[in-house]
């Protein structure tokens, strides 16, 4: 009898995530790569069938046949193909696309999808142990943005060509924001200023020193409109021998802590702070999602990194809040702090956060270039505070 060799064919989406994932699962897996999208609309046409329910024309993307023939030959000598493509539309896409192609040349192979938010060799092994099916809905939803992409930018643009400048480009949403834009520039350009003063007085009692600004006159919010208005008031007040303070009002005011990073945030925070642009901030929070090498061991350092969820797992919570209690047991509530999620976002990943707190940035410094070491102190200490006590 013929002993079954064939394992399990697993395809992500880049190089690095291959090599990392592969080293988790050891032997009986080959992870190979997509390098993104293998089959999608051409770039030479809109390839939108408007008269048949706007339906695409999809097509291999020029210099991607070998990969694609590559995968559909692996796929043939596998017992099982896992599609990991990112957990998003687009990937959902990748995976949908690939899982046909295999398809139409190896009906017999079962194809499954896994989804994982972190790259460790726990959250890997545990997508694994439970596979499931492709999400049509989020194939659909990527479907209909890149249609309307096409309807929208191949239609607006030659018209922009023509009326405007060649080489201008109009989109779904780009041509949207950019009336938005021009509406409120509008608007500033059509407002009339207006000269208006305020008056301020300091005061002194003992040896303590105090600014005051002046909130009411004869009764009425004051609107001092040139310089005589204010010289008039101060004339007025002149003969006045003392000021009483009639009212002294004392707040607490608590600041809760802020969530843990979304996609957005994190970009606004390493602008601010390290002067990162958006692609950079991007690039390097790749490069810690898809895996470093700290010792013999290739590790993911940070969760997924295109999210519009302040959402954590519950093992997250528990881990950071242990981390919490060991460190800084003052500072732990009584129970988790919750986010709740914006309006319309799609929560399909955790907020991003350390997989690990047992390995802080300072203790793997050695191991980070110089970038990395500074962007994932940011998103620790964002994820840390985040479950502390208010302020």
């Amino acid at each position: 009898m013929k002993k079954n060799n064939k394992g399990t064919l697993i395809i992500v989406e880049s190089p690095a995530k291959a090599k990392t994932i592969e080293k988790y699962l050891g032997r009986g897996y080959t992870v190979e790569a997509s390098m993104g999208h293998l089959i999608d609309l051409p770039k030479s046409r809109m390839a939108i069938d408007i008269e048949r329910n706007f339906e695409p024309e999809y097509i291999t993307v020029r210099g991607k046949a070998k990969i694609l023939n590559n995968l559909v030959k692996k796929a043939k000598n596998s017992s099982l193909v896992l599609l990991a493509s990112d957990n998003d539309r687009e990937g959902e896409a990748i995976s949908y696309h690939i899982r046909n192609a295999i398809e139409k040349k190896n009906g017999t192979v079962p194809i499954q999808r896994i989804v994982f938010n972190e790259i460790t060799p726990e959250a890997i092994k545990r997508a694994v142990k439970h596979p499931d099916n492709i999400n049509l809905a989020k194939v659909d939803a990527q479907k209909a943005r890149r249609i309307l992409d096409r309807l929208v930018g191949y239609n607006l643009s030659p018209v922009l060509w023509e009326k405007v400048k060649n080489g201008l480009s109009a989109g779904r949403v780009q041509s949207v924001a950019l009336k938005l834009i021009c509406d409120r520039e509008a608007r500033v350009e059509s407002f009339i200023p207006e000269e208006y003063w305020t008056l301020e007085a300091e005061f002194q009692k003992g040896r303590s020193h105090f600014r005051a600004k002046l909130a009411s006159w004869q009764g009425k919010k004051p609107k001092i409109k040139n310089n005589e208005d204010v010289i008039k008031i101060i004339e007025t007040l002149k003969p006045v021998k003392a000021f009483k303070v009639s009212d002294l009002k004392v707040a607490e005011k608590t600041i809760r802590p802020k969530p843990p990073f979304t996609t957005s945030t994190l970009q606004q925070t390493a602008a601010n702070r390290l002067g990162f642009t958006s692609r950079r901030t991007m690039r390097i929070a790749q490069t810690l999602y898809e895996g470093v090498n700290i010792s013999s061991q290739r590790v993911g350092l940070i969760t997924y990194m295109r999210t519009d969820s302040t959402r954590l797992s519950n093992a997250a919570l528990d881990d950071v809040r242990g981390f919490i209690n060991s460190i800084y047991p003052e500072e732990l509530p009584g129970q988790p702090n919750i986010y709740s999620v914006k309006k319309g976002a799609q929560d399909a990943h955790e907020a991003i956060r350390p997989t690990y707190t047992k390995k802080p940035p300072d203790q793997i410094k050695k191991y980070l270039n110089p970038d990395r070491f500074k962007l994932s102190p940011l998103i620790g200490g964002r994820f840390v505070a985040s479950q502390m006590q208010n302020a």
